[in-house]
């Protein structure tokens, strides 16, 4: 094979056998053994190629993700998200064991491995909707996030249960068969509880009516799902996703849960004892959860059944909420430094002052989420200011962060 310029064209050399063009009218010529093609030709070859391949990989629904073993997603979960360890352990051997069933060949025994839908319990702002980031990140899969609150039965005014796959495509830049390999998180499925243990009389539209419809998207079905959202109506054009490959997270903070466990495992949770033992076994009771305290609290039971991995988050005491301050990969203190550095500015914090940060997230009861917002309150005159002063440091001290605090309308609201 050889490669021939203008320049080196010689008169026999006709042009190119595909497209006919002359030698005149192209640049490079590829010499065959009884042929010439153009680079024109070539590239138009390679783009016919890959369009082939993606259709073959779509047919064929066999999309390789490269998984890491369990402990090796355990370690990256640990760069992002402080404590949970229960958690983490419990949605890294999920994950990879859905993702080691998808990529092996079909079995001749006939044995089908089912995937394992997670349901996350835990306070706000533990970190469940960071856990399931962190894992679709790191395996590099399409994700999305789907709040459950929105939802209602067909036919009334809300979204259909459908929309949360086409956020999923969306995602996945409408690559169907990517889309049927990636992550789903239901956040606040809390929220769609039933309002009494008992099967509902009247519609219950946004509640047990939206658990009914989630069940075909749970078990695995093939879906008409509207390119862009929204409601279905029949002159649409719908788009066809196989949703037994699609692993489900749910979260929720499941409010008031500890009450149905403590009465499971007899104990009690207010009153009037002082036992330092009590205290914390109350704190805890989250580690005790079982299916029957969510069926209990209003989840049915066909919805508990495709959920088979039930995990939950413990709450963040105060050095917890210290170390993410400062020890992850994208601590929110990394992140201020890292924003002032822009402008030039080195700024610092003295180490009381995430001991005053770490102290008013506790009083809100907000969880790491409440993290940000104290931070918020007491940079924004900073950010507002420095960029327009030529100074190259900036310390923040315990009182400067805590007069800066008290005139936030944070701190007023929580006053009010």
């Amino acid at each position: 094979m050889a490669f021939l310029s203008k320049n080196t064209m010689s008169k026999k050399d006709s042009g190119c056998s595909f497209c006919g063009r002359s030698r005149a009218e192209v640049g490079i010529l590829i010499a065959g053994v009884s042929g010439h093609i153009c680079e024109s030709c070539v590239q138009q070859a390679h783009s016919i190629i890959k369009e082939e391949d993606l259709s073959d990989k779509s047919k064929s629904g066999n999309e390789v993700v490269n998984v890491l073993k369990p402990s090796e997603i355990k370690a990256k979960l640990d760069e992002y998200v402080i404590g949970q360890e229960d958690a983490k352990k419990v949605l890294s051997v999920a994950v990879y064991n859905h993702y080691k069933r998808l990529n092996q060949p079909a079995s001749k025994d006939e044995v089908e491995i089912e995937k394992s839908n997670v349901i996350l319990v835990g306070r706000t702002g533990t970190g469940k909707t960071l856990l399931a980031k962190t894992i679709a990140k790191m395996l590099n899969v399409p994700f999305c996030i789907a709040d459950a609150t929105v939802l209602t039965e067909a036919g009334y005014v809300g979204e259909d249960v459908e929309s949360i796959l086409s956020r999923l495509l969306q995602a996945s830049d409408y690559n169907v068969n990517a889309a049927q390999h990636g992550i789903v998180f239901i956040d606040e499925v809390d929220k769609i509880a039933r309002k009494s243990d008992n099967p509902s009389i009247t519609r219950d539209v946004s509640g047990e009516g939206v658990q009914q419809a989630l069940l075909k998207l749970l078990e695995g079905s093939i879906v008409n799902v509207p390119p862009q959202g929204g409601r279905k109506h029949p002159e649409q054009k719908m788009i066809q996703i196989d949703t037994k490959n699609i692993l489900f997270v749910c979260g929720g903070a499941f409010d008031g849960i500890e009450k149905i466990i403590a009465n499971r495992v007899n104990r009690q949770t207010i009153g009037f004892s002082t036992s330092e033992v009590e205290r914390i076994d109350s704190e805890s009771l989250l580690k005790y959860i079982n299916p029957t305290d969510i069926k209990s609290f209003g989840l049915i039971p066909e919805l508990i059944g495709r959920f088979p991995v039930l995990t939950y988050l413990e709450p963040l005491d105060a050095a917890s909420l210290k170390r993410i301050l400062t020890e992850p990969k994208n601590a929110l203190v990394k992140q201020y430094v890292r924003l002032f550095d822009i402008d030039g500015v080195k700024l610092s914090f003295d180490a009381d002052v995430l001991d005053f940060i770490v102290t008013k997230a506790i009083e809100f009861k907000l969880g790491a989420r409440g993290l940000r917002s104290i931070c918020e309150a007491i940079l924004n005159d900073a950010m507002y200011e420095l960029p327009s002063k030529n100074e190259s440091e900036f310390r923040v001290t315990l009182d400067y962060a805590a007069a800066q605090f008290t005139n936030s309308k944070m701190a007023k609201l929580r006053v009010a």
